[in-house]
């Protein structure tokens, strides 16, 4: 029986098995995170730690990714992979040594977090540009997309409600032992994957000058520049919800590690929500257009969700605010990701994971320093109303970005030639 054609990525047999081992994965991780943020707010009550734990998670991102990224369109996806997961793996193993030998101190969650970021700043890039393998080509890249953020963020959803449970049930060591666990899904997956390589690119070019050549095609079109732009300060405007949300669930909401869960899951479920509508569309036309209008919900429903004192409304914007971001950041990538040479995916692709992810940190580390200062209610809703003017700011040039955009959708035969 054919699939029909909004789930047509999982038509492929390695698709398959990268979904179903990224799934459990991701979940553990995010399980681990959730233990990692409680445990530093027990053990320091300070929200600056959060920040700086958050900061550390993702600096890596910003620092090396686009480095990383041109390692990685010289090497075997699949390889890089097996490598950075059973990196990951040990890290864990570790953490749960301290953790249960009763030795772990919040440097050590810190330090931890590092080492997680200095392993997705190359594991990103070749997740991401593996897809296109995965899936054959470009003709179900964009479904294979959308489908891979709504895994990630329904492992976001889900993974904190878990660990939120399991914390407050078993303690933190256990958070850290079931993310050992899961992570082996996604290294058996890897290993049954056998998708064909696509080719690697055989040059004497010094990798300044691939760099170079990465910025240069991400940032040198206006519509792709202003679609990471305008990610960049959603990132860097909402993001930090998630690292002083422990403030929000002990003292806003007078809640534990179960209350944590919900506020990070809210924004989860939101943000599958979001890649659901996103995965049922029949191509990329359109994205660039919706972009300003998902970032201004998320940067508004942050503005509400600071100023809320009860979850009946704190939850309904966290999930307003997850679903603005995780649209941006999917519907960016995903034009992205169509557009792009094979030759320069990785590369392109790290430049995307740097203008998100890799700018949460230094929202993240602002945050908590300036929630020190005035609070994380009021830090919150002046990152919200940066990320509404950055909105506005993309929104009166988006004529410009529809007719820039035009030819290039006309060559790849997403749209009509004016002639047809």
């Amino acid at each position: 029986m054919p699939l029909p054609h909004s789930l047509r990525a999982f038509r492929h047999r390695d698709y398959r098995l990268y979904f179903v081992g990224q799934g459990v994965s991701q979940t553990g991780t995010w399980l681990q995170m959730i233990a990692t943020s409680w445990l530093i707010y027990h053990l320091s009550g300070s929200a600056f730690l959060l920040g700086l734990a958050t900061f550390m998670l993702h600096i890596p991102l910003l620092v090396i990714g686009p480095f990383a990224g041109v390692w990685v369109d010289r090497r075997r996806k699949r390889q890089v992979l097996l490598v950075t997961q059973n990196i990951a793996f040990a890290q864990a193993l570790v953490m749960l040594a301290l953790l249960a030998s009763g030795h772990v101190q919040v440097w050590h969650l810190i330090a931890a977090n590092f080492v997680l970021g200095l392993v997705n700043a190359f594991d990103s890039p070749a997740r991401q540009s593996q897809l296109v393998e995965l899936v054959g080509g470009k003709e179900d890249l964009p479904n294979a997309v959308a489908f891979s953020s709504m895994l990630m963020n329904g492992a976001r959803f889900i993974g904190p409600m878990i660990g939120g449970a399991v914390i407050a049930g078993f303690g933190e060591v256990w958070g850290f032992g079931l993310n050992s666990i899961m992570r082996c899904a996604v290294i058996a997956a890897l290993l049954m994957i056998r998708a064909t390589p696509r080719p690697v690119e055989k040059t004497d070019a010094h990798w300044r000058e691939q760099l170079a050549a990465g910025f240069r095609y991400a940032y040198g079109f206006l519509p792709t520049r202003s679609a990471l732009l305008l990610l960049s300060a959603v990132s860097f405007g909402v993001q930090p919800y998630q690292s002083l949300a422990p403030y929000f669930a002990r003292d806003v909401f007078h809640g534990g590690s179960e209350t944590l869960g919900y506020l990070i899951g809210a924004g989860g479920f939101g943000a599958v929500s979001g890649m659901v509508y996103l995965a049922m569309k029949p191509s990329v036309r359109g994205l660039l257009t919706l972009i300003p209008f998902t970032g201004g919900m998320a940067g508004a429903a942050l503005i509400v969700f600071s100023c809320a004192t009860t979850l009946w409304l704190a939850l309904p914007m966290l999930f307003l605010a997850g679903m603005g971001a995780m649209l941006s950041a999917a519907s960016t990538n995903t034009v992205l990701q169509t557009i792009v040479e094979d030759r320069m995916r990785a590369r392109v692709v790290s430049i995307y994971m740097m203008s998100f992810l890799g700018v949460a940190p230094l929202g993240a580390l602002f945050a908590g320093m300036l929630a020190e200062r005035i609070g994380p209610p009021t830090t919150l809703a002046l990152g919200g109303t940066f990320t509404l003017l950055a909105a506005f700011t993309y929104w009166m040039n988006l004529a410009k970005i529809r007719d820039a955009i035009r030819p290039v959708y006309q060559r790849l035969g997403i749209v009509p030639r004016p002639d047809e």
